[in-house]
């Protein structure tokens, strides 16, 4: 199966950034535009859409983990 990753866009967020919570669990289908994560830079917290429709294949980092812009954070399985 072919697979598109979540990449963290430039949010415009104050450093640093870290990822919050995980909202889809590996494994769990998502929906292209649906919420999957959450972001925090500073005092405000982003929630970051699926690029595509399929399966959360893998998360690439763990909620609290420091991020930067561009860093693949999962692995999507299109369907």
């Amino acid at each position: 199966m072919k697979g598109e990753d979540l990449v963290l866009p430039d949010l415009g967020l104050d450093e640093p950034i870290a990822l919050s919570l995980w909202l889809v669990k590996q494994g769990g289908r998502v929906v292209e535009g649906e919420p999957i994560a959450e972001v925090m830079g500073g005092e405000t917290t982003v929630d970051l859409p699926a690029p595509a429709d399929g399966v959360l294949a893998e998360h690439l980092v763990e909620e609290g983990d420091p991020l930067s812009v561009g860093q693949r954070l999962a692995v999507i399985e299109l369907c």
